[in-house]
């Protein structure tokens, strides 16, 4: 469970293809588009520019130590960012 968000995800780790899997409880807090749509996700270098001009779904937050994420909207669904710190 991603700790106060109410939802758990699973499967990145054993997928050969990368793909994670995500249930959301009731009270989670994450808009109906995410919950509903399939989404995609890459990873950037530079969040803030990948945002620029983008129609925001989700504010930039960090659910885990070390990782930064957001959501956009792109042609009606959702397309999730993520930034991992550089150590």
């Amino acid at each position: 469970m991603v700790k106060g968000y109410a939802t758990f995800v699973s499967g990145y780790e054993t997928s050969a293809y990368g793909i994670e899997w995500m249930r959301f409880e009731p009270e989670a807090p994450v808009p109906e588009l995410v919950r509903t749509v399939p989404h995609v996700a890459f990873e950037v270098d530079d969040l803030s520019a990948e945002l620029a001009g983008k129609e925001i779904l989700i504010a930039p937050n960090s659910p885990s130590p070390g990782v930064t994420v957001a959501f956009i909207v792109e042609n009606g669904a959702p397309v999730e960012f993520l930034q991992f710190d550089k150590k």
